[in-house]
């Protein structure tokens, strides 16, 4: 029996081979168990942290949360933010365009009125020494009734050259001829039955429709005092024509 006592292991020291960790070489490049779990473990809350991110996303989403977007600048601001603003330099050319369709449209209007202007109306040569808005109207032989001519201006105008006087008579807004002959010393004015504002006369040759025609006219004013500036005005020129037309025979 050997007097050595014999050395048993401390348990509290020293463990089984196979309950101590297994560590790696410490050579260059290589790591140890520790520190490739520490590695993974930072993967691993990486991943919960994005996780945890789009979960919250989402449901702030639900209930109209959620991360504020970034609003991207519009159109018309960024066009104001240049100097001169794109709405007034639009406004500018759409007033260009208008000025000269402006300009274009007037030469045609003016060449318009050019051919108004022309347009003969053979009173050029004659002086007008009377003038009295009326009601026109002719006798129907056929119907025995008064049917109206139309309502205008009845004028007296006398001619330049032969110093002969006519009457002429155009409706309003159409300035259709209504009435259009000379007034002959063989024409007399007579009072309309019952009013003291219209006259009635013959005329053998009235060519207001193209064609000399014998007619029956009456004309009626606004009141007497009209009526007898007209029968004043159609006795003169009456007179004067009796004259001229004396001569001419």
């Amino acid at each position: 029996m050997s007097d050595v006592a014999e050395t048993k292991p401390d348990p509290t020291t020293q463990a089984p081979e196979a309950d101590k960790p297994e560590t790696a070489t410490t050579g260059e490049g290589e790591k140890t168990v520790t520190e490739a779990a520490a590695s993974k473990a930072a993967e691993v809350a990486e991943t919960a942290k994005d996780a945890a991110v789009k979960t919250s996303d989402t449901v702030f989403s639900m209930f109209g949360g959620g991360p504020k977007k970034e609003e991207k600048p519009k159109a018309d601001e960024e066009e104001n933010d240049r100097s001169g603003s794109a709405k007034a330099q639009k406004e500018e050319k759409e007033e260009d365009v208008e000025a000269d369709k402006v300009v274009s449209d007037a030469s045609w209007v003016k060449q318009e009125l050019k051919d108004v202007v022309e347009v003969k109306t053979h009173e050029e040569l004659e002086e007008q020494v009377f003038k009295m808005r009326a009601k026109l109207f002719k006798f129907d032989p056929e119907s025995k009734e008064w049917k109206e001519r139309g309502t205008g201006d009845v004028r007296l105008l006398k001619h330049k050259e032969n110093q002969k006087t006519r009457l002429v008579m155009r409706r309003d807004k159409t300035l259709k001829v209504c009435a259009n002959h000379y007034i002959v010393p063989e024409m007399k004015l007579s009072p309309n039955v019952g009013s003291d504002r219209s006259w009635v006369w013959n005329t053998t040759a009235d060519v207001s429709e193209g064609e000399p025609e014998k007619q029956t006219l009456a004309i009626r004013f606004a009141n007497s005092e009209n009526a007898n500036l007209f029968k004043d005005a159609f006795e003169k020129a009456q007179q004067e024509n009796e004259k001229i037309f004396g001569a001419s025979e």
